[in-house]
């Protein structure tokens, strides 16, 4: 896994609300047409606000797990974007090994990309996703289309 983090995914309560609080802010929305989602370039690294509640869901945790559904109540994710749907497997496979617990395994994602979840030892949740329309430069920096 390179040592780069792409996205980070605030689980907020009103996404309208909580858009319009970044935009007054001066924060310029990057890829308008994603619905339901809310994304903010940042320097090299991208800002996303989710539904708190399509967070959980997406993540695929059972709300009767105790310590995974602590995990999404926190209301954040960290993503790792990969290269390429192989990259995303190795990773995974990767994070297993190294102790992370495997909360959803990579699969093909509605929007067209590829991703899966995974905590790490401390219990923080992360992504590991190939999205083909957020390209990485050579340095593996996100840059999100307008």
């Amino acid at each position: 896994m390179e040592q780069r983090v792409t996205l980070i995914t605030l689980g907020v309560r009103d996404l309208d609300r909580s858009t319009a609080f970044f935009e007054r802010l001066g924060w310029k929305r990057s890829v308008r047409q994603a619905h339901g989602i809310s994304f903010f370039q940042c320097g090299s690294i991208a800002l996303g606000l989710f539904p708190h509640d399509e967070l959980v869901r997406d993540c695929g945790l059972d709300a009767g797990v105790e310590e995974m559904a602590a995990t999404a109540r926190r209301g954040i994710s960290i993503a790792h974007n990969g290269r390429s749907r192989e990259d995303v497997d190795r990773i995974m496979a990767e994070a297993e090994a190294a102790g992370a617990t495997i909360v959803k395994t990579p699969r093909n994602l509605d929007w067209g990309g590829y991703g899966g979840y995974f905590t790490d030892i401390d219990g923080h949740l992360w992504e590991v996703a190939w999205n083909p329309g957020f390209p990485l430069d050579n340095e593996g920096a996100v840059s999100l289309p307008d």
